[in-house]
């Protein structure tokens, strides 16, 4: 049996080129409605490379990848509110002011259901807590829809989100940082038995146009 390569690391530029599009065009939360319509889809991700750029030199690191066998098997991008224009558009906006915004995540559909988005939620919550953030904050979406950029309320739930401001549709939820890293022996246990013996089965499975988190998990 393979056993597979899998860790986590910052989100740089040079990642979102291995993201599947629209993926890595997706401007949902980088630019208001009114903006995003202005660009063209060669144009977003240019814009979404510059966006990316603008808050790793503005504030630090804005989120982490999944790396497996050295490919890039997804991605979780978070950051205050300030770098998050489009969120104002949702009804339960804005964010508590304490509270860093995890804005969307992803997961190459052929790797869902083995506890990679945990994982990246994991990694977020470690790199929040050691530069001295308190809480997270992600609006959910409860519709179960196929494509969108807001993670699912079901997703937000399994990892220990709470619902802050209830919302038919959107609810905001919150996470305390103390308690994402309550499960961490579970979360490492569980993938390297998930993970850290059999390499996972490659579909020819066609990408999703969404950067929803891991709804297989």
């Amino acid at each position: 049996m393979d056993v597979v390569s899998r860790k986590t690391t910052r989100l740089t530029v040079d990642h979102l080129a291995e993201l599947a599009d629209p993926v890595r065009s997706c401007l949902f939360w980088e630019l208001s409605p009114v903006d995003r319509s202005r660009l063209d889809a060669s144009e977003r991700v240019a814009e979404k490379e510059r966006w990316l750029s603008e808050v790793l030199r503005e504030w630090g690191s804005c989120g982490r990848v999944v790396r497996l066998d050295g490919r890039t098997a997804g991605h979780i991008v978070y950051a205050p509110a300030a770098f998050l224009p489009g969120a104002a558009s949702l009804p339960t906006a804005p964010s508590t002011p304490d509270a860093i915004v995890a804005a969307t995540a992803w997961i190459d559909p052929t790797m869902r259901g083995g506890g990679l988005g945990r994982l990246l939620v994991q990694a977020m919550a470690a790199d929040l807590v050691e530069r001295g953030h308190t809480a997270i904050e992600a609006y959910g979406d409860t519709r179960g829809r196929a494509e969108g950029c807001v993670l699912p309320s079901e997703f937000l739930g399994s990892v220990g989100f709470k619902t802050q401001r209830a919302h038919p549709t959107t609810p905001r939820m919150r996470m305390e940082l103390r308690t994402a890293l309550s499960w961490k022996d579970e979360v490492e246990l569980a993938l390297e038995r998930m993970w850290g013996a059999v390499r996972p089965t490659q579909k020819a499975t066609r990408p999703i146009g969404s950067v929803r988190a891991a709804s297989g998990d």
